[in-house]
């Protein structure tokens, strides 16, 4: 990884210093905040293998974001490379479509070895779409992370912890195991989520980004943000302002895109979202109900 692309592309131009809990939550909200979680690049082509330093390059370049494998790879890589000690666990998402079993569905990241207090570990995971924007200590208790309430408490699915989140969001929680394993305890899912057609991040275009006060979801062509005291919401009806968003909200201007290739990828989200509006009359109101396109979870699975 060429480190220093990827710091200046997450916006913080000047690093050092041994691990700290100030500047694991600097990367952490930066992180989030400029590389979407997001299934757009499985639209026109499948994944590729599971590659933490490739995708790094490609972030930089920014003709991706990411989802979990490869948001929370590259992320475990970055941090590794300044000296943070990181492990990987097998979870599993919950959603109102998923039951959240831990298969390796999901990667979750754990930080120890601060400067304050090198035993304490922390959860870090900057590939959940909609959750958390910093660390969290990995003990029993609560946070108010903007706009949503977060809890930690054992699992009741695995020996490790679940994450409860808030109602509001897709995510119900997350649980995930306290054993570490590598990268390729995740290959397999990587493989199938990221190539089958079937898999909801081929079958939908999505991404989320996750600002420091709100969560800017995009679901075919229905873009919503969630605030702490509303939800806007709009329906993107011509590709000019869809490509406008990749690019300004989310930071993903796709520029290894060919005009045909863009001609391709609209015409592919807009039969989504008349998918979405085909499947039932609750689906009638198309600016409210495709800006929370929750059927398929994306941004709460991997």
């Amino acid at each position: 990884m060429d480190t220093q692309a990827f710091l200046r592309r997450i916006g913080i131009s000047e690093y050092d210093g041994p691990p700290r809990l100030e500047a694991l939550s600097r990367l952490h909200e930066a992180y989030v905040d400029q590389v979407p979680y997001e299934s757009v690049q499985f639209q026109l082509t499948p994944g590729d293998p599971l590659d933490p330093d490739r995708t790094a390059r490609r972030i930089v370049a920014r003709e991706t974001g990411g989802y979990c494998f490869q948001l929370n790879g590259t992320f475990a890589l970055l941090l590794t490379e300044l000296g943070y000690r990181v492990r990987m666990h097998r979870g599993g998402a919950q959603t109102a479509n998923r039951p959240g079993d831990v298969d390796a569905s999901h990667m979750v990241l754990t930080v120890s070895g601060l400067v304050e207090d090198p035993e304490r570990v922390w959860l870090v995971d900057a590939g959940l779409g909609e959750a958390l924007t910093r660390p969290m200590p990995l003990e029993v208790g609560s946070t108010y992370q903007e706009p949503f309430a977060l809890g930690l408490r054992p699992s009741e699915k695995t020996d490790g912890w679940r994450l409860d989140h808030d109602p509001r969001a897709n995510l119900i929680g997350m649980d995930f195991e306290s054993a570490a394993v590598g990268l390729d305890a995740f290959a397999a899912q990587h493989a199938t989520l990221s190539t089958d057609p079937e898999s909801p991040f081929r079958r939908l275009a999505s991404a989320f980004r996750r600002k420091p006060a709100s969560v800017v979801v995009l679901r075919s062509v229905g873009l919503s943000e969630i605030f702490a005291d509303r939800i806007d919401t709009s329906t993107l009806e011509n590709p000019a302002d869809y490509f406008a968003v990749l690019a300004d909200v989310f930071h993903l201007p796709l520029p290894h895109f060919s005009r045909a290739d863009r001609d391709r990828l609209w015409r592919r989200v807009w039969a989504q979202y008349e998918d979405f509006l085909a499947a039932g009359p609750e689906n009638e109101d198309g600016g409210r109900a495709v800006g929370g396109l929750e059927g398929e979870g994306v941004g709460s699975v991997a």
